[in-house]
């Protein structure tokens, strides 16, 4: 499970969060929705240290991760894909895999089965460069090359910019089979709202870096969810 309790975060001068807080469990996906400019790549990318937050506390299984590096989420199980995705354009697909390996013990580099049964495009394109696969393929390495690091939570940065729709499909159906399998937390970072929808457990609304709503999915209608995320 993942915590994360009054969570300030700034730019300069800027606080661009205010006091956030969230719950991420285990075989659920949180989605973090709103307009763009709300707050949500920011309260990603301090998750996953890769911005250092001013104020707040963060705990993954009830341990204080205090305010660690990116290399340090990493090891601890914080798995991130940023938005626009990050492939190393010039490595092959293999390679980009394999920086996965960086966080594990030597006995785990390897490339897993799995991870082909997920994303099998990338078995038939594995000595292809990075910056040669479409959109919707980089996506897909992106998100393989942060499951090769066996993580407890899945952070994923709009993963459906610019994708193709059949694409999206198959991410949300990967999705949904990573949830399900109920080994890792999943926090969703997603403006294409019935992607989101369909995909959510709990909802965490952002409006100008404050939690306008936070809510089960039992507990929020299609419209009042829309309501929010629309201000």
């Amino acid at each position: 499970m993942l915590d994360v309790e009054n969570l300030t975060l700034k730019y300069g001068q800027s606080e661009i969060l205010h006091g956030i807080s969230l719950t991420a469990r285990m075989g659920q996906v949180t989605a973090v929705m709103g307009t763009n400019g709300v707050g949500k790549t920011s309260l990603l990318k301090a998750i996953a240290g890769r911005h250092p937050f001013d104020k707040g506390t963060i705990r993954l299984d009830g341990r204080d991760m205090g305010h660690y590096s990116a290399n340090g989420a990493a090891r601890a199980g914080i798995a991130y894909v940023p938005q626009g995705r990050e492939v190393f354009p010039m490595m092959s697909v293999t390679e980009n895999l394999m920086t996965g390996f960086a966080c594990l013990p030597r006995a785990d580099h390897k490339i897993p089965d799995r991870i082909y049964e997920l994303f099998p495009v990338l078995k038939d394109m594995a000595h292809r460069r990075g910056g040669d696969l479409s959109g919707g393929q980089q996506q897909q390495l992106a998100i393989a090359r942060a499951l090769i690091t066996q993580p407890r939570v899945l952070l994923l940065d709009e993963p459906t910019e610019g994708i193709q729709p059949n694409i999206i499909k198959d991410i949300g159906r990967v999705i949904a089979g990573l949830r399900d399998e109920g080994k890792m937390a999943i926090v969703l970072v997603e403006q294409f709202f019935d992607f989101a929808y369909g995909l959510a457990d709990e909802f965490v609304a952002l409006n100008r870096g404050d939690v306008v709503l936070s809510a089960p999915r039992a507990d929020v209608t299609r419209e009042g969810l829309l309501e929010k995320v629309s201000i």
